[in-house]
């Protein structure tokens, strides 16, 4: 009989094979890489937007409303109507479809807008996708597909080399290419025919729409209309033409998706019986019948009913989101806008260009906010100022200017060490006069926007993650965009943002903000020179001297990175 192995040594047996594919991972994703020769075709957004109905529609409204500005806004304060209005758009779009997203999650809610854009793709609709690639592994990959339908253009920015199975080892394979794979698209873009468009912090994927089972993000967007549709549209052809933008084509096969695609039980809407189709606005789509990849029709969507609590503590019953909304109602605002955009030079292939770069989107916010002389008020869910926008605020301070931050708590933060670095800044922002709120990660009833922050009365509660980006300057001055307060947004990722000076969509965006301020975030103080957070109004909860919410295990990795990881790494 062999003799048996000592007890101790077994102990390290699992290590080491762990080890060893770890290195047989980084051999394997080491030798990927991009390809060289990639065919580009070079398009640009529809040149007469009157051509259509929908540019005929704006037409009519501006010279309705008998107005001197060229460009109309409607806030997007909800959850439902954030979908609703891009499914609206894809429904009414005749010549083009520009879609510019950094991620876009393979959900039930999404396959609903991707059969959307198959039946417009279908009656002769122009689409153009470009996607950031650093979440397009595993399930999210068979987004990919729609690269390989009829009238459906889709390009991946700043892709990874090697496989999509697991982004652990797309990143691992990247390593020695950092610094770019850090540079991401973070830009959020949805135009229709050039002539009316969404933009915002919403990705594509349940979670921003109100309908995540555990979680879900309060976000917000602005639609738009007119001249500033077009300077989108141009800063999307810029992204769409530059050398980082690779057709799926170049980088995979149709095939190659489809033998990525996870089992029925894994899948979820992505595995649906044949021949079932899920209904756009009450038809069956065009695609009903397969697709160039072979893949079977997305299942209808869920069909769970939803209890929905508004910020009175009243609670009704929601149905699933509807398919679409009718966009003439809402109430548009006539105002002078401006567009915030990275400069060219943020977005090269060459990293030292990158560097050299200081015009971005967040610079040209800071410079903004600068010229605040009453009132500051800045949402941002990752807030990691850095000590260059420390000194901005310092100044802004000194002029008397009230400012007010809202931010996420430890508990509510999907990314928790972005709280690391804006943790290290907290009592110094306090000291400077700053109010800062931090989101409780606990809200009642089902989230839908900040309408439904910080209600009450509701069976149950949802998880909230703040995700929007906004900053209203003195009442009168409105930023909506991609980017957050940190030096990740200023120095590495690429941003847009819309400012549009509107006291009427100032004020409305205020009072939205303004109640999830008192009752669905903790007020942060300094106490004899320690951190005390208030409860929120009416919550019944009591004031807390630790993060209020948070596991052990969130608050032990606060003490242990805090001191360690830079500012631009968070």
């Amino acid at each position: 009989m062999p003799p048996r192995t000592p007890p101790p040594a077994r102990l390290f047996v699992a290590p080491w094979r762990w080890i060893a594919a770890l290195m047989l991972g980084l051999w394997l994703t080491g030798c990927a890489s991009l390809p060289s020769e990639v065919d580009r075709p070079v398009s640009t957004a529809l040149a007469d937007p009157t051509e259509t109905r929908i540019g005929r529609a704006v037409q009519a409204r501006a010279a309705q409303a008998e107005t001197h500005n060229d460009s109309g806004f409607a806030l997007v304060n909800s959850a439902e109507l954030a979908f609703t209005s891009r499914m609206a758009l894809i429904n009414a779009a005749q010549k083009t479809l520009d879609i510019q997203y950094y991620a876009i999650h393979a959900d039930e809610t999404t396959l609903r807008m991707f059969d959307a854009l198959r039946a417009a793709a279908a009656r002769g609709v122009r689409i153009r996708i470009l996607l950031d690639d650093f979440n397009t592994a595993g399930k999210n990959a068979q987004v990919l597909k729609l690269a390989f339908e009829k009238n459906i253009e889709l390009r991946l920015f700043n892709p990874l080399p090697g496989g999509r199975g697991s982004l652990f080892f797309r990143i691992l394979g990247s390593l020695k290419d950092m610094d770019r794979i850090q540079r991401r698209m973070h830009n959020k873009i949805f135009v229709a025919d050039n002539a009316v468009a969404i933009t915002g912090g919403r990705n594509l994927g349940e979670t921003y729409f109100g309908q995540g089972e555990s979680t879900n993000f309060i976000d917000a967007d602005v639609l738009a209309a007119g001249r500033i549709v077009r300077e989108l549209s141009r800063s999307f052809d810029l992204y769409w033409n530059n050398p980082l933008a690779y057709p799926v084509e170049s980088l995979m096969t149709a095939a190659q998706l489809e033998a990525m695609k996870p089992p029925p039980a894994a899948a979820g809407a992505l595995a649906a019986p044949a021949g079932q189709a899920t209904p756009v606005n009450g038809e069956t789509s065009a695609a009903a019948g397969g697709n160039a990849t072979g893949g079977a029709p997305a299942k209808p969507a869920k069909s769970t009913v939803r209890k929905v609590t508004a910020l009175d503590g009243t609670v009704s019953v929601a149905e699933p989101l509807p398919d679409s909304t009718n966009l003439a109602l809402l109430e548009w605002i006539w105002a002078p806008s401006t567009l915030l955009v990275d400069k060219a030079s943020k977005i090269a292939a060459d990293a030292d260009a990158v560097e050299a770069s200081q015009d971005t989107t967040v610079d040209g916010l800071l410079q903004l906010m600068a010229e605040a002389k009453s009132d500051l008020l800045i949402v941002s869910p990752y807030f990691v100022p850095g000590p260059r926008m420390m000194d901005q605020l310092a100044a802004i301070r000194q002029k008397n200017v009230r400012i007010r931050v809202l931010t996420n708590s430890l508990a509510s933060n999907d990314a928790p060490a972005a709280h690391v670095g804006y943790a290290r800044y907290r009592k110094d922002l306090l000291g400077l006069g700053i109010e800062l709120y931090e989101m409780r990660a606990e809200q009642e009833g089902t989230l839908s926007g900040f309408s439904s922050l910080g209600s009450t009365g509701s069976a149950g509660g949802s998880r909230a993650s703040l995700h929007a980006k906004i900053v209203v300057l003195d009442d009168s001055l409105l930023v909506v965009g991609s980017m957050n307060l940190d030096l990740r947004s200023q120095l590495q990722n690429s941003e847009v943002a819309l400012v549009i000076r509107s006291r009427k969509l100032s004020a409305d965006t205020t009072r939205l903000i303004e109640p999830a301020l008192a009752k669905g975030a903790y007020k942060v103080e300094l106490e004899n020179g320690q951190l005390v957070w208030r409860a929120p109004q009416g919550s019944q909860l009591k004031d807390s001297r630790t993060e209020p919410d948070a596991s052990l295990g969130l608050k032990l990795m606060l003490t242990l990175i805090g001191p360690l990881a830079p500012d631009e790494m968070l």
